[in-house]
């Protein structure tokens, strides 16, 4: 094989903003790391909202960091920085990526990397990091989650849900959460107390199951549309979190008083905008209170579905469908 070759990968260039079809196989140069970074051999990534944003032309990448999509990887460590020692090359990772992923190598920082549960395969590790490092920052850091606490959690089919709904099982936290489909309900069943937001009305039925005081902490992906209902369902000092607007960004009706009387808090935030050091001590959170529930068989990522590389569009267009529960993963190398 040839120097450039060896240099030279295939990754999927966004071409212009719009739908799966702009997602196209390229080839180009690996990238370069620098003394705090690992270089990973990709052998799979995982498929997220914001990659579906990025694609529509909704949400850029920050200034410096690669335009090819993919916020998490799994894969075998290619080469180390030089003040890099928690890694060798050969190690199995999976990482929280700042960009970059839906390509052959990605570099990512050492301390947003993590060596892959030994009973997990990089399909499984590759739909770890944006889901549980965003759980676990808005759940357990912003949310403050007790386990003598209950949750509601919305969207609970979706990567983020589904992540949430596990781990909080294996925590032996009460949880209840909201789906779209009868099928979806019956997935979920076994971990979580499950309701179908479109044939039931979930706050009727939240404060049903809890006697009429609602919920310590929701997790909520749809923003305006069940602001006022989510309101309504926090206990005294209860909080909300919010990590998406599905429903729309703009609430009509905002009731300050109820916010007052309940002391609750409401709250937000995305993972691409943390600093490297909030994701490094994510990172350390993770390996230390997770990854033992990972390795006990407590708690693991859902698969969906899996496609091949060269099928990217039509993996976005699973996501996009919403008929998933859990994770759609892009296989780079089986």
């Amino acid at each position: 094989m040839n120097q450039k070759s060896v240099e030279q990968m295939k990754y999927i260039e966004i071409t212009q903003a719009g739908g799966p079809e702009v997602l196209q196989v390229a080839e180009g140069a690996r990238p370069e790391i620098t003394a705090d970074e690992v270089l990973i051999e990709v052998y799979a990534t995982g498929i997220n909202r914001p990659d579906i944003l990025q694609r529509q032309g909704l949400y850029p990448m920050p200034k410096g960091v690669t335009p090819i999509p993919g916020l998490e990887v799994s894969g075998v460590v290619a080469q180390v920085g030089a003040q890099v020692t928690q890694f060798k090359v050969g190690d199995k990772v999976c990482a929280l990526t700042n960009g970059g992923g839906y390509a052959e190598y990605c570099a990512v920082p050492a301390n947003q990397t993590l060596k892959i549960p030994k009973n997990l395969s990089f399909v499984e590790a590759a739909a770890i990091p944006e889901t549980y490092f965003t759980v676990w920052a808005n759940l357990f850091q912003i949310g403050q989650l007790k386990t003598d606490e209950t949750v509601l959690i919305h969207g609970g089919a979706s990567g983020i849900g589904s992540t949430a709904i596990s781990l909080c099982h294996a925590m032996g936290i009460k949880n209840f959460s909201t789906v779209g489909h009868d099928d979806k309900v019956e997935k979920l069943s076994p971990m979580s107390q499950v309701i179908n937001y479109k044939t039931q009305d979930f706050e009727k039925e939240v404060l049903a199951l809890t006697g009429g005081q609602g919920v310590d902490v929701i997790l909520d992906i749809i923003g305006a549309a069940y602001f006022n209902q989510n309101l309504r369902l926090l206990k005294r000092d209860g909080r909300l979190v919010i990590i998406g607007f599905m429903g729309g960004r703009k609430v009509d009706g905002f009731d300050i008083q109820e916010l007052m009387l309940k002391r609750a808090v409401v709250t937000g935030s995305t993972m691409r905008a943390r600093t490297n050091a909030e994701k490094a001590k994510i990172t350390q959170e993770l390996e230390q209170f997770v990854w033992p529930l990972i390795e006990a068989d407590q708690c693991k990522p859902m698969i969906y579905k899996t496609f091949a590389f060269a099928d990217v569009a039509q993996a976005h267009q699973c996501l996009e469908s919403s008929q998933h529960i859990g994770k759609v993963v892009l296989e780079i190398k089986s």
